[in-house]
């Protein structure tokens, strides 16, 4: 009987603590207990429309803040990488501590910031910002190689459709299309997000041999005639 009973509170306190999880307590409080724990199949989840990072562990979400994301002009990157370097520092743009992530077109990361007004904006210069005390948890709590998923948009890679693309951009709709651009055969480099000269010579030679109009710009027309459909 006292097994059973025993039983029965624990299975009260794991319930307990799940509805308090996911109730928005502040990350960093409900990071606490878990810092002497070692990490197992921790992801990181960044929905952007949402301005808000989830910290899932084996499955279950453990931890949940709001978010500062990219301003329009600049974008925070959308789709799954690695946490793949890391530092501290004294107060400042970065708060103090700093998570970088291995996006291939930039320099991208998630960390605290010096200006907590602009928590749930798109504010950034494409980093996801935290609070600083948010962020020293997180840092805490995660190790390098960890993977992050973001998204934004209904449109996985494509974000909320097909933008037009030109030189100078980045992104991963850009990588999508440079993906596409080399199984045509327009484009021999790597796919790498960057819409480089190299990029700009294969759409060149994509819109002439697809018959649309004379450009070095990647229409919404000829992304369709490559394939980015937005209901990927």
């Amino acid at each position: 009987m006292k097994k059973r009973t025993l039983r029965v509170h624990l299975s009260a306190w794991i319930t307990l603590l799940a509805s308090l999880a996911l109730a928005g307590l502040p990350l960093a409080a409900r990071m606490g207990a878990r810092e002497a724990e070692a990490p197992r199949r921790l992801l990181i989840w960044i929905d952007l429309s949402q301005k808000r990072l989830t910290l899932y562990e084996n499955g279950t979400a453990a931890a949940a803040c709001p978010i500062a994301s990219g301003a329009p002009g600049t974008p925070s990157p959308v789709g799954v990488f690695r946490v793949n370097s890391r530092f501290t520092t004294e107060l400042s743009g970065f708060g103090t501590r700093f998570l970088g992530l291995s996006v291939p077109w930039g320099s991208y990361g998630i960390h605290g910031t010096n200006r907590p007004e602009s928590i749930g904006q798109s504010a950034s210069h494409g980093c996801i910002r935290l609070s600083v005390k948010n962020a020293e948890a997180l840092y805490r709590a995660v190790p390098n190689g960890t993977r992050v998923v973001i998204e934004g948009g209904p449109y996985g890679p494509l974000g909320w459709g097909l933008r037009l693309l030109r030189e100078g951009d980045r992104g991963a709709d850009v990588r999508q299309m440079q993906l596409r651009l080399i199984q045509r055969g327009f484009l021999r480099s790597g796919a790498d997000g960057v819409f480089g000269p190299a990029t700009r010579q294969a759409v060149i030679a994509a819109r002439r041999s697809l018959g649309l109009p004379s450009g070095d710009t990647a229409d919404a027309e000829l992304q369709r005639r490559l394939g980015m459909l937005p209901f990927e």
